[in-house]
């Protein structure tokens, strides 16, 4: 039987795996395209492109932030249970692949995305910073598709 301060461990590993899923659909489903498409809640020029990706840009250095807090927590959790040898070999493998994602959105792409915009509107419109681009959201919808796997992972083994 888990303690109660097992299960409040378990809980809150839970929620934080929650809250990333949420705030990657929230950003990703709910928010991108209205940041990028204003004109049909707007009308014409209202933003460009470039600036709806300024804006965009912004609100993923805040959920940068959010994101590396949950899986650094997260992690923290599952080499906890590494220590008190209740670790599993498939919920560590999906793991290090949201690790990994995290870390390259937040190391790599999102550093990328922000010294391109500052280099102007010019350089955002290149065949290269759309590949970039591109790659940064399949990373998040590996991200996104990981941490829901490693949440039912969780909940079947605790249902097993």
């Amino acid at each position: 039987m888990k303690s109660s301060w097992q299960k409040s461990l378990l809980t809150t590993y839970l929620l934080l795996l929650g809250i990333c899923i949420g705030s990657e659909i929230a950003v990703g489903m709910l928010v991108a395209p209205v940041i990028f498409y204003p004109s049909s809640f707007l009308g014409e020029g209202v933003l460009n492109h470039y600036q709806s990706g300024i804006l965009m840009t912004q609100i993923f250095l805040k959920f940068n932030v959010l994101l590396m807090l949950c899986m650094l927590l997260i992690t923290a959790y599952e080499i906890y249970l590494y220590k008190i040898k209740k670790h599993d070999f498939i919920s560590a493998v999906i793991l290090f692949i949201a690790l990994l994602g995290s870390l390259a959105f937040v190391l790599y792409f999102t550093p990328y995305i922000v010294e391109a915009q500052r280099s102007g509107a010019e350089v955002t419109a290149t065949t290269e910073f759309r590949s970039v681009h591109g790659w940064s959201e399949i990373v998040m919808k590996v991200i996104l598709l990981s941490q829901v796997s490693l949440f039912f992972r969780r909940i079947w083994l605790i249902l097993k």
